[in-house]
């Protein structure tokens, strides 16, 4: 399994579309703070808008999607008008209709959404991410076309709104976060996303990690597999991920983890020793660092999953 796939199996994401958003010129919309496990997107069809994350503010065009890891407040503002405006909302059987409270045109055609995740992988990969995620899909590209076939699926099934529209703008939506994990820094979005390295030698390092984590990945066997200088390596590395190779360990391991901790009955030290952790006590202490809570309180708060399998 790649590694884009695996990260959203164990993150366990679930998605939703929650807004079709037709705003006039010289509109603002507040979107508040979302709460835990629970991450906002937005994707433009048509028009163009801004909108501002704390103090990022970020320039919107046709094939722009972003996310907001942290769940932020945030503001959305279409330019033009005398003024800006507030916004009125009709409820639909599966998601709200947001317009101008003036009734103008719409000039922007813009999709709003979360996604929900799980507390242990999902909360490490998404803390992992930018805040905000921005990736523009308007490039021309093999990537720029599927989006714009998704585009039109979902803007087909929001018009619907029948049976088994729901189900079918989560599947969407899923594909959509899929789409912006696997882009490579570069044109698409000026942030890294370590999910995607540019470089296929830090991908293969990425890979080797995520599929085998408990394995000995000392930097000299990672640099001699991508056929760098220890230095060289460490560098690029930190290029295209946008963090270290000790910090992109952790995580994966705490990953695994967290995984192993909901589907199994694994005893923690087994646990740690999988993950590649020589001690329980190192182990709990990465996992409380990075998680908030010891491993034994995580599992008690999880509920493991159907035919999980038993240790031993």
């Amino acid at each position: 399994m790649d590694s884009v796939s695996r990260l959203l199996r164990m993150a366990r994401l679930e998605a939703g579309l929650d807004k079709r958003c037709l705003l006039g010129a010289g509109t603002r919309m507040d979107v508040p703070a979302h709460g835990e496990l629970r991450a906002p997107f937005h994707v433009l069809l048509e028009g163009a808008c801004r909108l501002q994350v704390g103090t990022v503010l970020l320039d919107l065009r046709p094939g722009d999607v972003v996310m907001i890891p942290s769940g932020a407040p945030h503001r959305v503002i279409t330019d033009g008008g005398a003024g800006l405006t507030g916004t009125a909302e009709s409820v639909g059987e599966v998601f709200v209709t947001t317009r101008s409270e003036d009734g103008g045109r719409p000039v922007i055609d813009l999709f709003c959404g979360h996604y929900t995740f799980d507390a242990g992988a999902g909360s490490l990969l998404l803390a992992s991410l930018p805040d905000p995620v921005h990736v523009s899909f308007g490039q021309s590209t093999e990537s720029d076309e599927v989006l714009r076939m998704l585009s039109a699926l979902m803007r087909g099934e929001a018009r619907r709104e029948g049976e088994g529209t729901a189900a079918i703008l989560s599947a969407l939506c899923t594909v959509l976060l899929a789409m912006v994990l696997r882009t490579s820094r570069g044109d698409t979005t000026r942030t890294a996303l370590w999910t995607a390295a540019a470089d296929g030698r830090i991908a293969s390092a990425v890979e080797g990690m995520l599929s085998d984590p408990g394995a000995d990945w000392t930097i000299e066997r990672l640099s001699g597999a991508a056929a760098m200088s220890r230095a060289t390596f460490l560098r690029h590395f930190t290029r295209d991920t946008g963090t270290t190779v000790g910090a992109f360990l952790t995580r994966a391991r705490l990953m695994a983890a967290a995984e192993l901790l909901t589907t199994t009955d694994a005893t923690v030290a087994a646990v740690a020793g999988q993950v590649g952790y020589s001690s329980e006590s190192a182990f709990s202490r990465a996992f409380r660092a990075y998680l908030g809570t010891t491993p034994a309180r995580f599992r008690r708060g999880r509920t493991r999953a159907p035919g999980a399998a038993k240790s031993g």
